[in-house]
């Protein structure tokens, strides 16, 4: 699905130039659901808004399906961002004027869809989400749990190929957190939906199919679940301990 050549991202001051990405190649196939890690200032981030258009690169390629997003305009890109990426926020990014209701279906509302898909659609994913006693609700009426799960909802509206979730567990409770979790996993499993999310929780890393380890700009190292989500907890744990020393032959 997504394939990243020789991917790079400067930062320029007026003296200095910071180099946050560094030769980055990845591949990332349907169905997967990838955890990103790594300390902060790794370049996590950056490279999850690259991967979902929202940055570009300095230079280097990423393509979706082997068509090039590099070569869109912002109204092409703005377009294929739509009908292919969902995304969830730490912060939820709800509209608090609007109900939850009207927040789930506000990407098909932009789309012109009928109001007849848009109302299947949203009683299918509330009920997915255990939300469907909240849809008239408005946001501030809400658990943090709660409103997450609106957010994954309105992601997954569009049926989009890929999500990206940045630290979608970092405002959370661990009761609110597994919960999340549990619905990604079953986001990824049951509507093979691709994901991919940064993290700094090993516990949450832990609910993934794999995880990389990004450390100074650059991709250090990756491991797989075997299915067993403590043993791969365990070895996420292992890994990070040893970050301090040479791990790049994991990759």
């Amino acid at each position: 699905m997504i394939k990243v050549v020789n991917l790079n991202k400067d930062f320029k001051t007026n003296k200095n130039t910071f180099k946050i990405l560094k030769e980055i190649d990845l591949e990332v196939k349907n169905g997967e659901f990838i955890s990103i890690m790594g300390p902060s200032g790794a370049g996590k981030t950056t490279l999850l808004n690259i991967l979902s258009t929202i940055d570009r690169p300095t230079n280097g390629k990423v393509y979706y399906d082997n068509r090039d997003v590099g070569t869109m305009k912002n109204k092409e890109l703005s377009k294929f961002r739509r009908d292919n990426i969902g995304f969830i926020f730490q912060d939820y990014n709800l509209l608090d004027s609007m109900s939850i209701e009207d927040n789930i279906a506000l990407p098909l509302v932009i789309a012109n869809e009928k109001q007849s898909k848009i109302k299947t659609e949203i009683l299918r994913l509330a009920k997915f989400f255990g939300i469907e006693g909240h849809l008239k609700k408005y946001p501030y009426e809400l658990s943090g749990g709660q409103k997450q799960r609106v957010a994954a909802a309105r992601a997954l509206i569009t049926s989009p190929k890929i999500i990206f979730a940045d630290e979608p567990t970092g405002a959370l409770d661990s009761k609110a957190s597994s919960e999340l979790l549990n619905c990604l996993k079953d986001m990824n499993e049951k509507f093979d939906v691709t994901i991919i999310m940064v993290t700094h929780d090993p516990f949450s890393a832990s609910y993934s199919k794999k995880v990389i380890f990004m450390k100074d700009g650059k991709l250090n190292a990756r491991i797989d679940s075997t299915g067993n989500r403590k043993d791969f907890y365990n070895n996420i744990m292992n890994l990070l301990t040893s970050m301090g020393g040479e791990v790049n032959e994991l990759l």
